[in-house]
């Protein structure tokens, strides 16, 4: 018997109440909207910064910003390459090919889809400059290998973290990393004001070079024009932060209640037959689940998308995997290593299944009931079944 068509309505995202009203009429009514001139910024650095362990926190316009500020800073440009997940949206390319640098696809664990370190140690060179690992769906990648991978050769990492707000590895918070975290709060993110982005550094020359690059090198009392930095102006406005303060106010309770929901929907999942839901390596200790992820091994890319319109048709807010970054026409505009389509493919076997046959869920779903994640389950196993 077909299971019926609708899903129960899953809680609505962005999510918001009165804590933002009452913020951004606090903001309007400071009578100054940038940053220069009010406090909401500030203040939702300090909170960002607190809440994830970290020294320094410089909230920035979104987060493909927050990642090519932050390379810049670690000396990424022209003549260096960074190496990057090939699993992963294209922003961890991007900025650094926008800065003129070669990006460097690298294969993923088969389980946690985050990058796999063996991959990376093979592909450092002499070229290398920066090492970014994305936290994919808000899994913490295995930073105990790659801190050892950085130390030995002297290569920083540049955590992708916009999947991981709030996310903690052997009870370590992003922040707590002696290494640069980029972060976004676009419009589906877990904390949002439509776009914004915040780095946190993990010392304080860092911070102030961001800062100076971030305001078109200009530093904050300068009344002459004396920018002593290139830069642009990736500068968050007071109103988005005043949206942020609240959205950060109750993302710890978001979290808790999707890792209850999270290892139910795994298991249930799983035993559906053809189904593999994402892995979790158990040292990551707080996962706040920006996707849920899983695979559907053997099937064609074609028959994947046609399964994710249909979940959506039945009220499940499917979505089919990212391509891999290799198989973009945009990755090869500018900063592209001297490898062909084919040769990265060989490389990145597991990249290659993954971004066929994965399907993710919004994380709204997870802020759902019990029984929806057995409604979910039992669609997902219908939808393959008939189709």
């Amino acid at each position: 018997m077909s299971i019926s068509r609708d899903v129960p309505e899953f809680p609505a995202w962005p999510q918001f109440d009165d804590a933002e009203r009452v913020n951004l009429l606090r903001a309007l009514e400071q009578g100054q909207w940038w940053r220069m001139g009010g406090s909401e910024v500030t203040e939702f650095e300090r909170e960002f910064a607190e809440y994830h362990g970290a020294e320094h926190a410089l909230a920035v316009t979104n987060g493909t910003h927050a990642l090519e500020l932050a390379l810049q800073v670690l000396g990424v440009g022209p003549g260096t390459e960074v190496i990057v997940p090939a699993f992963t949206f294209i922003s961890s390319s991007q900025a650094a090919q926008r800065l003129g640098a070669v990006a460097v696809p690298v294969d993923i664990d088969p389980g946690t889809f985050c990058i796999d370190p063996a991959a990376v140690e093979r592909a450092i060179g002499p070229r290398t400059a920066a090492i970014m690992p994305v936290h994919m769906a808000g899994h913490i990648a295995d930073m105990d290998a790659l801190e050892k991978l950085s130390a030995d050769s002297g290569v920083p990492l540049i955590q992708d973290a916009a999947h991981a707000h709030g996310a903690r590895w052997q009870g370590r918070r992003v922040g707590e990393f002696p290494s640069v975290a980029a972060f976004s709060f676009q419009n589906g993110k877990l904390m949002t004001a439509g776009e914004g982005g915040a780095v946190l550094f993990p010392e304080g020359e860092q911070y102030e070079q961001a800062f100076l690059r971030h305001s078109c090198g200009r530093p904050p009392a300068d009344r002459g024009y004396f920018h002593q930095t290139s830069g642009s102006n990736f500068r968050m406005n007071e109103l988005s932060a005043a949206v942020l303060r609240a959205q950060l106010g109750r993302l710890d309770g978001q979290i808790s209640l999707r890792e209850e929901r999270a290892p139910l929907l795994t298991r249930l999942l799983d035993q559906i037959d053809g189904v593999t839901a994402q892995s979790r390596d158990e040292r990551c200790d707080r996962n706040p689940h920006y996707m849920m992820m899983f695979r559907l091994p053997g099937i064609t890319e074609e028959r994947r998308n046609a399964l994710v319109d249909k979940l959506i048709a039945r009220g499940v807010p499917a979505f089919a995997a990212f391509r891999a970054i290799y198989r973009c026409p945009g990755f090869w505009e500018t900063g592209a290593p001297e490898l062909s389509v084919d040769e990265l493919a060989a490389r990145c076997p597991t990249t290659e299944a993954v971004h066929q046959d994965t399907i993710w869920l919004h994380h709204r779903t997870l802020l759902g009931t019990e029984e929806q994640m057995h409604r979910i389950a039992d669609v997902v196993a219908d939808t393959l079944a008939t189709a």
